[in-house]
């Protein structure tokens, strides 16, 4: 089952929404602002209850 988080652009501070796959615990990709289209690292950990955790960073931090 997917989950789904909101996060703000570090670029252009929009809100967007992400899927997350909580069947990994700990999980680090770049994916792309679907508004200003530049990319954002993200990082994802589960926490022990299922809940995720994400940080949104820009590519330069």
């Amino acid at each position: 089952m997917l989950d789904t988080q909101y996060i703000q652009c570090p670029y252009c501070w929009e809100v967007i929404e992400i899927v997350i796959d909580p069947s990994e615990p700990q999980q680090d990709y770049i994916e792309d602002c679907f508004v200003c289209c530049r990319p954002i690292h993200l990082q994802v950990s589960i926490t022990h209850t299922g809940e995720p955790v994400v940080q949104a960073r820009s590519e330069d931090e």
